[in-house]
């Protein structure tokens, strides 16, 4: 074993560590080194978004002594940026095994540190916890989660002021702070009790009466109250919000997937419960399919991503993906606000470099501005605080499913965008029509535009390092051409660079900076590589466009799109 990775495992045997925990790295010495190996050889970094990792015992896993560590260090930094008066922050979990435990330790832990606490009663969904910091005017929060991560892991989320995560400069000067943290010896794990707040069920009731607050038409609902409506929480917080707000939007046939209905961290019925994945809306599709229903949903376990299923125009049930959901969602808020006459000339929406670009397209469109930020939504809360003062933010979101309505949270959002997706189905239904034959309008309209997402996981300590290999070689050796089609642009926003590779000229990207790459050609078509930032993954996102003249050329232009996806994929070796 490495000598730093024994002088790790050593600090663990011989310092303040419970004796179970003691007695659980002595067997792994024995029984698994490779394991024990993996467990300690680095720190579990603290990110721009938090810690996100496996449960258990070493340095590299999510456990109460990396979460007290990691707490140390934000309250730290949270007293130094507000210590002319009380800090104040909001702490909530999801249904994950450990997620409650690690929530008790940071209230703990702030609490210790003289921060008032607001600590959520039980599980809550992630969004809920963004609305309640700026509800209650606090300078922070955290929610234990690992979103929509298998059950191994498990994750811890900051925030700042705004309700949004970590953005520069506090995102470093936080990471900076919790590097400080040496020892478990650093942190005060107790004596902060007085300081500990629990809320529930008034915060509840603000936040349900913002959602609600977001309906254009209210009156179609009430119309179509009965519209046939299935919902899976895929185990996690949804089912503490959702069917309380399809209440309270007024519909009334709503049918719950019960085998997935009770919180689980050990989500029994799922894989991954993440709404990305197909097996994980599996169950919904059936209850969907048996009850001729008109609309499925999914939540992810803490409710910032939401998965949709329709019948398309065959009839056969399909779930949608991410941008197939947020063309529908944003055109129906410019749209319907439009047609309702609520609309501003200073509205603005904003998606992310990776989020199709048909959504550009249908803002110009509509006169309005469109704006790309990074991948992440805390970069969509930040473009609201820069420009709250002159334009009016309706609606943002990303390709990974996830959505943000209003000004009042400055998070993904599944609970509000559950409420809005009915509301739309209805609006359509109202029509004599679905949500897939609007979809289908709109491509006619606006260009039919397909993406696909790969996504590859290098586990282990050589994980990072084989992607960042990747990266690397894509960066040195651009590609003359993909798919038979010339590569005419590189963006690099690493670098902040944009390239034309016919004409040399470029350009600067203002945008932070990011380790993204993305390859434009000559057809239309964009590719782009990114790696992830919370697990050892790379993503690659294509995209393809091309006119619809008409509805019922559909399948033959869809066939066509994904015949040009499958080109790509297979020019880059990534089948």
């Amino acid at each position: 074993m490495q000598a730093t990775i024994q002088a790790h495992v050593d600090k663990w045997l011989n310092g303040p560590f419970d004796p179970q925990v003691k007695e659980e790295i002595r067997q792994l010495q024995q029984n698994n080194p490779d394991e024990l190996a993996d467990a300690f050889y680095r720190n579990l970094e603290f990110g721009t978004g938090g810690l996100r990792g496996i449960m258990g015992i070493g340095t590299n896993r999510m456990n109460k002594y990396t979460v007290g560590m990691a707490t140390q260090g934000y309250a730290n930094y949270l007293n130094k940026s507000f210590g002319t008066g009380q800090v104040k922050v909001v702490v909530g979990h999801d249904s994950r095994n450990n997620s409650r435990l690690f929530a008790e330790i940071v209230a703990q832990v702030m609490g210790a540190n003289g921060i008032r606490v607001y600590l959520f009663e039980a599980l809550r969904p992630t969004p809920e916890i963004s609305f309640a910091i700026r509800h209650l005017g606090c300078q922070g929060g955290v929610v234990c989660t690992a979103s929509h991560n298998p059950k191994e892991y498990n994750g811890y989320k900051a925030y700042w002021n705004d309700g949004g995560q970590l953005v520069p400069p506090h995102d470093k000067n936080v990471i900076a702070e919790v590097e400080q943290i040496h020892s478990v010896e650093e942190v005060k794990w107790s004596g902060g009790d007085h300081n500990i707040t629990l809320v529930g069920k008034e915060l509840d009731e603000a936040y349900l009466i913002m959602v609600k607050n977001l309906s254009v038409y209210p009156e179609v609902c009430q119309v179509q109250h009965d519209l046939k409506i299935v919902y899976t929480p895929i185990h996690g917080t949804g089912i503490v919000m959702v069917p309380e707000i399809l209440k309270r939007y007024g519909f009334t046939n709503v049918t719950l997937v019960e085998e997935q209905s009770e919180p689980n961290g050990n989500f029994p019925t799922v894989v991954y419960p993440n709404p990305e994945e197909a097996e994980a809306m599996s169950m919904g599709l059936k209850k969907a399919e048996a009850l001729d229903a008109d609309i499925l949903l999914g939540t992810d376990p803490d409710s910032d991503r939401v998965g949709i299923g329709v019948k398309d125009h065959h009839g056969k049930w399909v779930l949608l993906n991410g941008n197939q959901t947020a063309v529908l969602a944003f055109n129906y808020m410019i749209e319907a606000r439009k047609a309702k006459g609520i609309n501003q000339p200073n509205d603005m929406v904003v998606k992310t470099i990776v989020t199709t670009e048909m959504i550009d397209t249908i803002a110009r469109g509509n006169g309005i501005n469109c704006y790309n930020v990074l991948t992440g939504f805390k970069w969509i809360a930040e473009l609201i605080k820069e420009k709250e003062a002159t334009e009016n933010y309706i609606i943002g979101g990303e390709e990974s499913y996830g959505l943000m309505i209003g000004q009042q949270i400055r998070d993904k959002d599944a609970i509000s965008a559950v409420a809005l997706i009915c509301e739309m189905a209805a609006y359509e239904k109202n029509k004599g029509r679905s949500l897939y034959d609007k979809l289908r309008e709109l491509y006619v309209q606006y260009g039919f535009y397909l993406e696909h997402l790969i996504s590859i996981t290098k586990k282990g300590m050589n994980g990072q390092a084989e992607i960042a290999a990747m990266m690397e070689g894509y960066r040195s050796q651009t590609p003359a051409a993909i798919n038979g089609s010339p590569v005419v642009q590189l963006l690099d926003y690493q670098l902040q660079q944009g390239r034309n590779l016919e004409t040399g000229e470029s350009w600067d990207i203002r945008l932070p900076k990011s380790n993204v790459l993305q390859f434009v050609l000559a057809d239309g078509s964009k590719i782009s590589a990114r790696p992830s930032g919370t697990e050892p993954k790379i993503k690659f996102y294509f995209s393809v466009h091309a006119p619809l003249p008409d509805a019922s050329q559909f399948d033959a232009v869809e066939g066509n799109l994904r015949a040009r996806i499958n080109g790509i994929i297979a020019d880059m070796g990534l089948k």
